[in-house]
């Protein structure tokens, strides 16, 4: 009896284990965070980064060849359309505007003279006491006297206004960034004699792949913005698209003018978006909650604390959101942060997160 009592309470402490199984525990729900799929305005676009240039030709170069006699502004110096900039000696063009005046009333009188002798011609031949030749050689003389007193006038025009040339003046408003010249040079046509830079009209030129081209027009509203300064855009247009040819590659140009406020300058670099289109309808969700998948692209539609993965056919992206195209219809919830670790038929956890306003729209209407 003795040799029993082990082998009972051993039995029966078997008995006990076999009585609760252990349970087999399944994964803990996913934490994550949700948000809704929404239906709202689209716009579609081509974004790049560019360069600007200035409009205006800064170059300011001498219209008539001469000595300067003064400097009116300095280097660094703001200046306005019309501005006087410097003086040339006038005295040559003086002279020589007064010799083209001369010359038109030498030219005047004679011409006067010769309709006299034109006149009293005719009544000789209508009379037929001198032969029709003689009035067409003094005709021919005061055809001739009519042209030499247009070709001066022509002259004394040119002459004219190389005497307002000897006044610089600035074609538009800017700032003098060089001074090429000095008071006592000698200078030629052309030669340069200041820098005004100008940034109230710029020029983008902005780089986009060839497979873009089908996608731009000439026209299309485009906002530029300093890449320091992304909220503060301008809008201006696309001006011309030229082809673009570089070292392995095929390229277009699109170059787009605007009006600058001034928070702009020529030889900086812009950040560019060229408004292409607008979507009415289009159904949006985060980039985040976009996943690859063996099956494609899915998104996880959250409900009743499990995860349903959806494959999507996604469209065009912008400011973090996606145009869904095919698989969500608008108002389903689903994952958001945390969407990366989920599978089909996870249970998830959903985290709640305050609200702080309205969402951000998608992208702004374009102007």
């Amino acid at each position: 009896m003795r040799c029993t009592a082990p082998f009972v309470l051993l039995a029966a402490l078997l008995t006990a284990c076999g009585d609760k199984p252990a349970e087999k525990k399944g994964a803990p729900p996913t934490l994550i965070t949700t948000t809704q799929a929404r239906v709202a305005p689209l716009e579609i676009s081509e974004r790049t980064l560019g360069s600007l240039e200035a409009v205006n030709d800064p170059k300011i170069a001498a219209e008539i060849a001469g000595k300067i006699i003064d400097i009116s502004v300095r280097t660094g110096e703001a200046v306005s359309k019309g501005q006087l900039l410097a003086r040339m000696d006038p005295a040559d063009a003086t002279s020589q505007a007064a010799a083209d005046q001369g010359e038109i009333a030498r030219l005047t009188a004679l011409l006067a003279q010769q309709e006299r002798v034109v006149a009293r011609q005719t009544e000789l031949v209508q009379k037929n006491f001198i032969s029709r030749n003689a009035l067409e050689d003094v005709s021919a003389q005061r055809d001739a006297l009519q042209n030499q007193l247009a070709t001066a006038k022509a002259k004394a025009e040119l002459s004219k206004n190389n005497v307002s040339k000897t006044r610089i003046v600035a074609p538009f408003d800017g700032i003098v960034e060089e001074q090429l010249a000095a008071t006592g040079d000698y200078v030629k046509l052309g030669d340069p004699l200041f820098r005004i830079v100008s940034n109230t009209r710029l020029r983008a030129h902005l780089p986009f792949p060839e497979s873009a081209a089908p996608r731009i027009k000439v026209g299309m509203p485009v906002r530029i913005a300093s890449p320091l300064a992304p909220d503060n855009s301008i809008s201006g247009q696309v001006e011309a698209i030229r082809p673009s040819v570089g070292e392995g590659n095929r390229a277009i140009d699109v170059i787009a003018r605007f009006d600058n406020p001034g928070a702009l300058k020529g030889g900086g670099s812009v950040d560019a978006t060229v408004i292409t289109g607008q979507k009415e309808q289009a159904t949006l969700v985060p980039e985040q909650s976009v996943v690859l998948r063996p099956a494609g692209k899915v998104v996880y539609v959250i409900a009743e604390g499990k995860a349903t993965q959806q494959i999507v056919e996604v469209g065009s992206k912008q400011r973090g959101q996606i145009d869904i195209l095919k698989g969500l219809q608008g108002g389903e919830t689903i994952a958001l942060d945390g969407a990366g670790f989920l599978s089909h038929g996870a249970a998830v956890n959903v985290k709640e997160v305050p609200k702080t306003g309205n969402p951000a729209p998608a992208a702004a209407k374009a102007p």
